[in-house]
């Protein structure tokens, strides 16, 4: 058995671009077939301690799921606004 509090310690990356996402704040389950439908990550924001703001959450369904290992939960996550954030950017 799976306690969430196991979930909740593990970092979620990203396997598009190995990007952490966050942790997990919360499941969502479907109560007719007792199955989790979705992970809710809380994003990672330089805000000290969460204090000033909150940190946007991001839904992962549970089909995008890849692996759940001890320390660290691999998603399929592709967020277009990060991505059109790095082709803006001019490099150094």
């Amino acid at each position: 058995m799976v306690r969430i509090s196991d979930f909740q310690i593990k970092d979620v990356v990203s396997i598009s671009d190995g990007r952490k996402l966050g942790n997990v704040e919360d499941i969502d389950i479907n109560l007719d077939t007792g199955t989790i439908e979705s992970i809710i990550v809380g994003g990672v924001s330089g805000k000290m301690f969460g204090l000033f703001g909150k940190d946007e959450e991001v839904v992962i369904p549970w089909s995008n799921i890849v692996k759940i290992g001890a320390d660290v939960i691999l998603v399929r996550f592709k967020d277009t606004s990060y991505l059109q954030q790095q082709l803006q950017e001019p490099k150094k």
